[in-house]
């Protein structure tokens, strides 16, 4: 009984998105200028490489962001249980807020979130 909803709800999936991709190609409208080559389709002509060094500082700032971002939406979850599960639910928890914690406090203390 599980395995046919599991399959159903694949199989829906891939179909749902085969036929976006299908009909967003049938009906979208193509454009072949030079333009679209341009790294910034802006339609201002680009001046000099486009190869440019960014500093890393940049990458490491965003994706600690994403990082504890994305962990703080697992809060909401257990926020919703927490009274079904009880003190586990709380020990559990913790622990998560733990990892976090050392994890912002080594950022912080490698430099991660100095901003040079």
């Amino acid at each position: 009984m599980n395995f046919t909803l599991l399959v159903t709800v694949i199989v829906t999936g891939i179909t749902l998105v085969a036929a976006a991709y299908i009909i967003a190609k049938l009906i979208g409208p193509r454009s072949y200028a030079k333009v679209k080559g341009e790294p910034y389709e802006s339609g201002i002509p680009t001046r000099g490489s486009s190869w440019i060094p960014i500093h890393v500082g940049y990458y490491l700032f965003a994706i600690l962001f994403l990082m504890f971002d994305v962990e703080t939406v697992f809060l909401y979850p257990w926020a919703v249980v927490v009274k079904q599960f009880g003190a586990a639910a709380l020990l559990s928890i913790g622990f998560f807020l733990l990892v976090l914690v050392f994890g912002l406090a080594y950022a912080w203390r490698k430099g991660a979130l100095e901003w040079k």
